[in-house]
């Protein structure tokens, strides 16, 4: 299966390696990131995108927690939760994240119960298969679900229209993300091209990948968790049902909340930063 990406990849690893000092937290966490990507790769899974949130607000000058997100992918999988409902896109492909919190390392992953809570989902048998491809990625390191306590239908979703279609507003947004200084492009997800190429069908959609070091790092000093859902940033496109299109994203401050139990000014300066950047570039 071919995910239309394009990441920062081996470029950006070289950049970031060796900034980080490879404390014993550092350790267990760089360990556990390894034997998720060994066990993906052994799966034959796709990884859309492998990011050391620590090192690279390292390389900007912000200190945070070890944190290392994967976000891999399995289109025979997907398709059928994307055909239940689109928006359940915004949390796929698949995420796990291995972090360093209050001294120990933890491993935390978006489970199947997060999504049929927050998107509405009904297809019992997609949602089985979701989990138990996730659970045989995860079964070596010592990983547990997402929060769900609190969690609602739209719980943390910041939405906007456009009169633009999907394409149109795909490339407004990439153009947008991608001129700005302190930003890293990750990548994109095509939802319906994947699925296509696995012989299945889903309505048009497109995920965008790209986050800020410096901001995020930040905003997740404190809350390294957030690093599964939050950062980085993800942005989902879709066809409207009156033409246009709708562009979702996370609203950081309610994820820190679901993690945590309360969040912080810079999370709600970051939503806010990024509500005005988005309505921009679509209108």
């Amino acid at each position: 299966m071919s995910l239309k990406l394009v990441a920062a990849g081996a470029m950006m690893m070289a950049l970031i390696t060796n900034v980080a000092t490879a404390s014993p937290q550092q350790t267990a966490v760089d360990d556990s990131h390894a034997v998720l990507e060994s066990a993906i790769e052994t799966a034959g899974l796709d990884i859309v995108v492998s990011i050391d949130h620590a090192r690279l607000a390292a390389a900007e000058s912000v200190e945070m927690p070890p944190s290392r997100v994967l976000i891999f992918s399995d289109a025979d999988v997907s398709a059928p939760i994307l055909r239940d409902n689109i928006r359940a896109g915004l949390d796929l492909p698949f995420r796990v994240l291995s972090y360093a919190d209050k001294g120990s390392a933890k491993v935390v992953y978006t489970g199947a119960e997060f999504l049929q809570i927050r998107h509405g989902l009904t297809n019992t048998a997609a949602l089985e298969d979701f989990d138990d491809k996730l659970n045989g990625v995860t079964k070596n390191v010592s990983a547990v679900a997402a929060p769900i306590d609190g969690l609602t239908r739209n719980y943390g979703i910041i939405e906007l229209e456009s009169k633009l279609s999907v394409s149109e507003a795909v490339a407004s947004l990439t153009e947008t993300v991608r001129g700005q200084d302190d930003t890293i492009w990750f990548g994109e997800v095509r939802f319906s091209e994947a699925a296509s190429e696995a012989g299945e069908q889903v309505p048009e959609a497109v995920l965008l990948l790209f986050g800020g070091p410096a901001p995020g790092g930040v905003a997740m000093a404190d809350f390294p968790a957030i690093g599964l859902d939050a950062f980085c940033q993800k942005l989902l496109v879709y066809a409207g049902d009156n033409g246009g299109s709708v562009v979702i994203f996370n609203d950081i401050a309610a994820f820190a909340e679901l993690h945590y139990g309360a969040s912080a000014k810079p999370h709600h300066a970051l939503n806010e930063r990024l509500t005005a950047t988005f309505t921009q570039a679509i209108q």
